[in-house]
């Protein structure tokens, strides 16, 4: 396998950050919880630009994701907020002519460099988009698909597992009597949560969230929110949302894209009761987006 080791992050610089410049916080940053302790950063990002071809589709980015926290990323459409998720596990790598450049570091190490083991990121971050992405097979191989793919098990460790990925999310119950049924015959948030088991399976440090709930009605949304909400005591999770007010319930703190730059982020309640920038307080309020 391929090594990722690199140096050390260098101490950090005054970067532009949305429609300021202002100071960058160190990869080594912390995150201060509630009670007072801290909780240091999973993934930096640094000076992140993206491309499709020739268009720039991320503009200097530089953003903390401290660790066993929610991350929301919100904006209007086309502002970059599933291009950031992208970058975060390196799946526009299959894509001819996308690329990045700039620094993200996943626990100190960059994950942007030509020598780092793609599958193993993956693993390390997992992703779950809008609409459910459940295989043709039953409920039991969907999630023993994701169990499988990073670890070598015997039947009754797989059993084990998939019971284990299932009850995490919060699925066990309404699906343990039919395990050998196909997957296509659950709910819509029924089969979001599969793919979360599924995407669990690879024990994941960090989980994607793209609009998980975006295609579903108000009481799976809930199901999937309070599903989340338990996931953040293991996993560091990055959950973009247009709905504002998911990301009032769910995020710790929230950062806000438009046009391509990450305008301003901050603790949840700074974003939604005192942001900084105008831009922000227009967004938010509904005057454009």
């Amino acid at each position: 396998m391929a090594s990722t080791d690199v140096a050390e992050s260098k101490p950090a610089a005054d970067v532009g950050v949305g429609v300021g410049a202002r100071r960058a916080p160190s990869p080594a940053s912390a995150w201060v919880n509630a009670d007072g302790a801290k909780n240091h950063s999973k993934m930096t990002i640094r000076n992140l630009d993206f491309y499709y071809g020739k268009t720039r589709a991320l503009k200097a980015v530089t953003l903390d994701i401290p660790d066993r926290r929610v991350t929301g990323v919100i904006g209007p459409s086309g502002c970059g907020k599933s291009t950031l998720l992208r970058v975060l596990n390196r799946i526009y790598a299959d894509c001819p002519g996308q690329r990045a450049t700039g620094e993200v570091r996943l626990d100190g190490k960059d994950i942007l460099g030509p020598g780092v083991d793609l599958t193993m990121l993956r693993g390390r971050v997992g992703m779950v988009f809008q609409a459910a992405t459940v295989f043709r097979m039953s409920i039991f191989d969907n999630v023993a698909l994701g169990a499988r793919a990073r670890e070598i098990l015997s039947h009754a460790q797989v059993d084990e597992r998939v019971e284990e990925l299932l009850t995490r999310a919060d699925l066990w119950a309404e699906v343990k009597d039919r395990l050998k049924d196909s997957a296509d015959g659950l709910s819509g948030g029924q089969q979001q949560r599969l793919c979360i088991a599924r995407a669990l399976g690879t024990r994941p440090e960090v989980l994607l969230l793209d609009e998980p709930t975006g295609a579903l009605d108000p009481a799976s949304t809930e199901a999937v929110e309070a599903l989340i909400m338990q996931l953040k005591q293991r996993l560091t999770m990055v959950l973009v949302t247009h709905n504002m007010e998911q990301a009032a319930r769910c995020a710790d703190q929230v950062a806000f894209f438009y046009l391509g730059e990450m305008v301003e982020a901050g603790s949840t309640a700074h974003i939604f009761e005192s942001p900084t920038q105008p831009r922000t307080q227009n967004y938010i309020t509904g005057k454009f987006g």
